[in-house]
């Protein structure tokens, strides 16, 4: 019984200074959200929701995804609530967890969609060169020798076939993070090194649903700590 009201004391502790930590832009009407059983399991569920209004609601079956290898990783340190918890970092295997914007679509062939799209060629690149002034940014060139490393974006396996780019480590901290994506999944269960992965089909699903006039974001946690803010957020 002690222990039972120890963790309620916590829960309610820590549910209004998570919730101020995370909280919407009043122009956002769309959300992804991705829940995680714990911070390390590499699979995830993904639930679109939409604004109508005031009130959020479910848009679409529920989702299964796929995480980093290890995980989530947060995005900031005002995020973590204890000393097992740890920050995202480049080559970990986590993908983060946080909130984020989805700032454009991409892919390998001409598309129609309400978002802001990149037709990717051979000479795409995103820089994972934490040395590199260039980043965490994705690039047009041919001369790739100034980089350490860089991941082609018009790849032989088609991953990037289509996929969302999220607004990840924008300001760029070195060794925090890097070419974090939502895009094809390589098999069912199979993790990433630190994007979100899903079905070809659910991932153009969603890519029509969104709609860049109503500033979509990805809100992605473990279960646990979303539910501690979902009733602040409005969301169920």
């Amino acid at each position: 019984m002690l222990k039972k009201l120890r963790t309620l004391t916590l829960f309610m502790l820590l549910a209004p200074l998570l919730s101020a930590q995370i909280t919407l832009p009043s122009d956002t009407k769309q959300l992804l959200i991705v829940t995680s059983k714990t911070l390390k399991t590499p699979t995830a569920t993904l639930q679109a929701y939409e604004k109508v209004a005031g009130k959020w609601k479910k848009v679409f079956q529920t989702i299964q995804v796929n995480l980093g290898r290890n995980g989530l990783g947060w995005e900031n340190k005002t995020l973590i609530k204890n000393s097992k918890e740890v920050l995202k970092y480049e080559g970990d295997g986590k993908a983060p967890a946080g909130l984020f914007k989805l700032s454009g679509f991409f892919g390998y062939k001409s598309q129609d969609f309400n978002f802001p799209y990149q037709r990717l060629s051979t000479e795409d690149i995103c820089v994972d060169d934490v040395s590199s002034k260039q980043y965490n940014k994705i690039l047009r060139t041919k001369d790739v020798s100034t980089y350490k490393s860089y991941e082609k974006m018009k790849r032989h396996d088609n991953l990037y076939e289509l996929g969302i780019f999220v607004d990840y480590n924008i300001k760029a901290q070195k060794k925090r993070g890097s070419c974090i994506f939502l895009h094809i999944q390589r098999d069912k269960n199979s993790p990433t090194s630190g994007c979100t992965s899903m079905q070809k089909e659910k991932l153009l699903k969603l890519m029509h649903w969104l709609d860049s006039s109503k500033s979509p974001m990805l809100l992605q946690l473990p279960k646990d700590r979303y539910l501690l803010i979902a009733p602040r957020l409005g969301l169920k």
